[in-house]
């Protein structure tokens, strides 16, 4: 019988593109680039999946030139916003995700922008490399202790209830809001605000971790940053798209928000200028899921749903 074909648009780990050898005739991108919309089309043309990255975007004109051998494609995150799910359904093409993998790993780094926004690890890690330290001074970059602090999550899913987790931890109390309330059970304690504004008005520490949507998108801006605590954090693991970068910059500048952690960006490789020159944030590539374990998993659960396409079966992680 003939093997499958099965296009992978990024390396991904020994592991995750070893298990696909194993049970495909796997097409690589050898060099890793983001591939452009005209590669990707050609290179789908002959292949029966495709697992994909959220570099790739799978629109409504890609999803109408696939081959009718194409079956799959599984996606390598969480979120599918780099797919048109109704294009897919209207082509009758299965759509798979990646759900589990990255949730330890993403909240293990809203911990650490959480840790170096209130202690000021960035600037203190660029005065030591700069060789100009001159030493223990008392009054040297201050910042904040956690404990008692108020944390304000915006999505109290698998990733924010993992975040929760650990800042209860450092004794933080927890606040969330959800377009609706969790179980008692899933809650542990977390106080539930019914409106984003409510929550907003409690945050002394602002973690996003929703999904982006059309509801969701510059729900960080001049409106909703003013209800604020003075002097808030906020952090963003989930899109960058949440944050009107103009407003968090003026904030910044003026102290209506003392510091930001961030992981993701609108528009990301390319970032806004102006976040290079702020000495109150605290940035990182992209980090997210960035462990051995999470891209493991992340890969596995993304192939899982491709064989069961091929096999007959639903998928475990379907979305279409």
């Amino acid at each position: 019988m003939e093997r499958r074909r099965l296009l992978i648009t990024r390396r991904l780990t020994e592991a995750v593109e070893a298990r696909a050898r194993r049970d495909y005739d796997v097409v690589l991108n050898e060099d890793d680039h983001v591939m452009s919309a005209a590669e990707l089309k050609d290179a789908l043309t002959d292949v029966d999946a495709a697992l994909i990255c959220i570099t790739e975007k799978f629109d409504g004109d890609l999803i109408a030139a696939l081959p009718e051998r194409f079956k799959v494609v599984s996606t390598f995150s969480v979120g599918t916003d780099h797919i048109d799910l109704e294009a897919a359904r209207a082509r009758g093409l299965r759509v798979g995700y990646a759900p589990h993998g990255v949730t330890i790993a993403t909240a293990e780094i809203a911990m650490l922008l959480i840790l170096g926004a209130a202690r000021r690890a960035p600037e203190g890690e660029r005065l030591v490399r700069s060789g100009n330290w001159q030493g223990w001074e008392p009054r040297q970059l201050l910042g904040r202790r956690l404990d008692g602090k108020r944390l304000g999550i915006f999505g109290l899913g698998k990733i924010g209830q993992a975040l929760a987790q650990r800042a209860r931890g450092f004794d933080m109390e927890i606040h969330y809001h959800n377009r609706r309330r969790l179980p008692e059970v899933e809650e542990r304690g977390a106080i539930y605000h019914d409106t984003f504004e409510g929550l907003l008005e409690v945050s002394d520490v602002l973690s996003l971790n929703a999904p982006s949507t059309p509801e969701t998108r510059n729900i960080i801006n001049r409106e909703t940053i003013a209800r604020l605590p003075q002097g808030a954090i906020i952090v963003n693991t989930a899109r960058g798209d949440l944050i009107d970068d103009e407003a968090l910059i003026a904030a910044l500048r003026e102290g209506q928000v003392a510091y930001a952690g961030l992981d993701v960006y609108a528009g990301e490789p390319k970032i806004h200028p102006a976040y290079r020159e702020l000495e109150n944030v605290f940035l990182l590539p992209h980090l997210g899921s960035a462990t051995i374990e999470a891209r493991d998993q992340m890969g596995f659960e993304a192939l899982d749903n491709i064989d069961a396409v091929f096999a007959g079966r639903e998928m475990p992680y379907g979305v279409v």
